[in-house]
Formats: C-alpha cells, sequence, structure tokens
C-alpha cells in the first residue's frame, strides 16, 4: 500500500489478542469528567473574536480601532481591525501556554495528568477573574497569560489521560471527548457573545469572566478522577495501578495488558533525560510527526484564524455585529456536528482515511473563498449579501471539514505516537509547537489579511496540500492497536523502518518483523 500503509496491520503486536475489557460505568464517569478539559481551550477560542468585536470593549481598550470600524461600519475593508496590541490580546495566552507546557511536563510525569489538570484549572480560573475586573491592557494581558497557563498544562494532561483510559478498540473515539467539549466551548462561547453583546457597557466583562464555570468544573473534576494505570505504574504504585486497571476495564483479566505496562515503565525509568531521548535516530518517526509535524499542520490550516476572528472577518466583509456574531454561532456549530461524525467513525475508517478525504475539501474550499474574495471583494464598498452568504456557507462546509479531521486528530494521533519513556515530554512538544503556531497565527493573520488580502487563503490552500501529501506518505495507521504496542508499526513502514532498524543493529538486535 503506498503512503504510510502496511502489508499486516497490527500483525507484529505482542500481546494485543490478549487484552480484555468492559465499558464501565466508571470509565466512562472518567473520561467524561476529564474530558471537560478542552471546554477551557475552546471557551477561549471562542470568546475571544467575540469580546473584540464588541463595540464597548473596543471603545475602553482599543478606541482607535472603534473609530475606524464605526467609520466603515458597512463596507469591505481589509484592513478594519489591523491593530498588533488588539491581536497581542489573543495572542498572549498561547504564548504563555507555550511556555507553561515545560513545567506541566514535569508535573505530568512525575505527580500525574491529574495534578497538571488540577493546576491547570486553578490557573484558567484566574485568568478569568482577572480579566472580567480589568481596567486596563495591562491587566487584560496578565490575565491572558494565566488563562494561557491554564490551557497549557490542561492541553498537556486530557490528550494523554483519555488515551491512556481507553481500550484501543475506542481510542479514537473517546480521545476526540477532548475535540468535543472543545468545539461545545467554542459554541457556547459564541452563544453567549451574541447574548452579552446587547449588554451595555459591561456585557464583554461578563463573557471574558465567565471563563470560570469551565474551570470550576474541570478543577471539581479532577479531585475525584482516578489516576491512569499508566501514570500510576510510571510512578511505582504497582497495586494502585492494577486496581485501578481492573476497575476501569471491568474484569480480574488484565494480566497481558498490565505486564506491557509494567515494560514499558521500566522502560521509561532508564530515560533519565526524556526530551533528549526524544532526538534519539529510534525515535525520529515520533519526533516529526507527533511532536513537529501534524501539531503545526494542525494551526497551518488556517482554522483557528477562523476560530479567532470570526466574528471580527465577517465583520470585514461587512456583516453588521450582531449578523457576524450569528455566523460564529453557525462556524462552531458545524464543528461540534463534524466532531461527532469523526468520533463515530473515526475507529472504523482509520486517522488516515479521515485526514486525506477532509484535506482535499479543505483545499477546494479555500480556493473558492480566495476566487470569490479577488473577483466580488473590493475596498469600500458594501458586499452583496447573496456573496456574503455564499462564503458563510464555504466556511462552514470548511470547518466541518476541519472538524471531523485535523481537529480532532491533531490532538488523537500525536497522544498515540510516544512511547511511555517519552510521552510527558512529547506530549509537552505537541502542546507546545501547537500553541506556538497557534500564537503566531493568532498575532499575524489580520495583518496578513489587510497585506495579503485574498491571497492569504491561497497560502492556506498551498499549506493544505503539503500538509495531506505528508500524511499520505508518512503517517501509518494506528486504529486499534494498543497504544504501548504502537511503536512497533515503524519497523513496517516503508519509510520510517530505516531508522528503527538502524538503531536496532547499532545496539546488536535483530529487528523485529
Amino acid at each position: 500500500m503506498a503512503g504510510g500503509g502496511f502489508g499486516n496491520e497490527g500483525g507484529s503486536l505482542k500481546r494485543a489478542h490478549l487484552y480484555e475489557y468492559r465499558i464501565t460505568n466508571y470509565f466512562i464517569f472518567a473520561c467524561l469528567v476529564a474530558a471537560t478539559g478542552g471546554s477551557l481551550f475552546g471557551y477561549d477560542l471562542g470568546v475571544s473574536g467575540g469580546v473584540t468585536s464588541m463595540d464597548d470593549f473596543l471603545k475602553d481598550f482599543f478606541p482607535k480601532i472603534y473609530r475606524r470600524k464605526q467609520a466603515h461600519l458597512h463596507e469591505t475593508d481589509y484592513c478594519k481591525y489591523d491593530n498588533q496590541l488588539l491581536t497581542l490580546f489573543t495572542s498572549s495566552l498561547y504564548f504563555a501556554g507555550l511556555v507553561s507546557t515545560f513545567g506541566a511536563s514535569y508535573v505530568t510525569r512525575k505527580k500525574g495528568r491529574r495534578a497538571s489538570i488540577l493546576v491547570g484549572a486553578v490557573s484558567f480560573f484566574l485568568g478569568g477573574v482577572v480579566n472580567a475586573a480589568a481596567v486596563n491592557i495591562s491587566m487584560l494581558i496578565i490575565g491572558r497569560i494565566l488563562l494561557g497557563a491554564g490551557i497549557g498544562f490542561g492541553n498537556q494532561a486530557v490528550p494523554l489521560y483519555l488515551s491512556e483510559m481507553a481500550p484501543a478498540k475506542h481510542r479514537g473515539a473517546v480521545n476526540q471527548l477532548f475535540q468535543f467539549t472543545t468545539c461545545m466551548g467554542i459554541l457556547v462561547a459564541n452563544l453567549i457573545n451574541y447574548r452579552t453583546d446587547k449588554i451595555h457597557p459591561w456585557g464583554w466583562r461578563l463573557s471574558l469572566g465567565l471563563a470560570t464555570v469551565p474551570a470550576t468544573l474541570m478543577f471539581l473534576g479532577g479531585l475525584v478522577l482516578p489516576e491512569t494505570p499508566n501514570s500510576l505504574v510510571e510512578q511505582g504504585k504497582l497495586e494502585e495501578a492494577k486496581r485501578v486497571l481492573i476497575k476501569v476495564r471491568g474484569t480480574p483479566n488484565v494480566e497481558a495488558e498490565f505486564a506491557d505496562l509494567i515494560e514499558a515503565s521500566e522502560a521509561a525509568r532508564a530515560i533519565k533525560h526524556p526530551f533528549r531521548n526524544l532526538l534519539q535516530r529510534k525515535n525520529r518517526p515520533q519526533l516529526v510527526l507527533g511532536a513537529l509535524g501534524i501539531p503545526a499542520f494542525q494551526q497551518l490550516t488556517g482554522m483557528n484564524s477562523i476560530l479567532f476572528y470570526a466574528p471580527v472577518m465577517f465583520q470585514t466583509l461587512g456583516f453588521g455585529s450582531g449578523a457576524s456574531l450569528i455566523s460564529s454561532v453557525l462556524t462552531s456549530g458545524m464543528l461540534v456536528a463534524a466532531t461527532l461524525v469523526s468520533m463515530a467513525f473515526v475507529d472504523r475508517f482509520g486517522r488516515r482515511a479521515f485526514f486525506l478525504e477532509a484535506g482535499t475539501e479543505m483545499f477546494c474550499y479555500m480556493i473558492a473563498v480566495a476566487v470569490t474574495l479577488a473577483l466580488k471583494f473590493g475596498e469600500g464598498q458594501e458586499l452583496p449579501k447573496a456573496i456574503g452568504w455564499f462564503l458563510v456557507v464555504i466556511i462552514c462546509l470548511f470547518v466541518f471539514a476541519y472538524g471531523r479531521s485535523w481537529g480532532p486528530l491533531g490532538w488523537l494521533v500525536p497522544s498515540e505516537l510516544f512511547p511511555l519513556e517519552t510521552r510527558s515530554a512529547g506530549q509537552s512538544m505537541v502542546v507546545c509547537v501547537n500553541l506556538l503556531f497557534t500564537a503566531l497565527i493568532a498575532q499575524c493573520f489580520l495583518v496578513s489579511l489587510c497585506h495579503l488580502r485574498y491571497g492569504i487563503f491561497l497560502v492556506f490552500a498551498g499549506l493544505i496540500f503539503i500538509m495531506s501529501s505528508f500524511i499520505f506518505f508518512l503517517l501509518p495507521e494506528t486504529k486499534r492497536v494498543p497504544i504501548e504496542e504502537v511503536y512497533l508499526l515503524w519497523k513496517d513502514h516503508w519509510f520510517w523502518k530505516r531508522y528503527v532498524e538502524d538503531d536496532d543493529e547499532k545496539d546488536g538486535k535483530m529487528p523485529t518483523m
């Protein structure tokens, strides 16, 4: 099979056929509670763009933009919101999250996934309080930094938690609970923005302050969550780990899976410097695919630009404030629906199929947006309503394609790829790279829209073509492969096997066939 295919999917796996499990209420409860961590990320993605388009917020903090907006209220203007201080309000959170991931990696490995979830919830709560009470830009930025630290810890721990708790057959759907709650957070934030936009002059404070609600839910949930068996084994708590594994799997017959956890833990203990180990030749597939490529490309689709600035962008296209917020609700609703589709079918059709099919669609939609804006979008003119709604439909279809592919799989696939000895370090790299590119896109999108105009969407189309090729040639299929045995897939891959086999030969081992 071309690309990342295999002649015998999972054929070389060691004990996978011996794993037993039942879906228990305890397992469902743990996963649902942990997944609320995604709502923090989602709420902020949804609320930021709406707040920065509210007149009361702009009057208080960005009066120059408010005056420019009023001068071009019903006209198209690529540069209506081009202001680096305004974009810093959005991107500062992601720069803070980037830095916090390194501390989160240590806490997640040494203290457990649950500890990182609790730290993230507290930090996000404090950020919501500071932002709601802000009286100047400095307070806004401090609040955003606290929110960013919360997201850094939450995004580090929650995808790992879900992947480690899930049985291999259902890992895709379970891990995507994180994306689902992220999407629900975006949708709820947009609905809240639509209502608070009508509350003058403090509606924006309510939007920002309500970030404390998902943070509170995540904190309370973190108090009652069990630690993952993988993490407990990593900490040397073997009896507790086996007890939790039996409870989560709903059967006492967990010897095969527990033996794999012990082996993975012994390998992990031998690694004193996990970040340095991640750079070794044998870990090149995980580094290139999981730690660098997929998290970077997830942001370079252009999707988060749409999520950050959907209200702003629709106002730029000549929609009024209310209409632009309604358009944002539509796009976030499509994102939720798409995530449900992905959850239902990703473990049946596989990760590669979703990446490649949706990538083709996203490429076409970005070309359609660019061509439409090139032909019909001029400064100082009203955009015809038919054209405006055509763009809304195209953007909704783009969101639907992203929401069943790069959105959820951008978190799921990296969390599956790393062996236990580099898993915390690897996930830290995933979050770090993801937030770095999120921050750069947030900081650069509006100025790029101003200067590149419709060309920015052609840039995104080109990037989508590149990332789809990256997936086609380099990513193996990981569906239904136990998380502690995914590393065996590299030995069968047409490209990556040379790295793994070379390393085996250096160690005096015969490569596994």
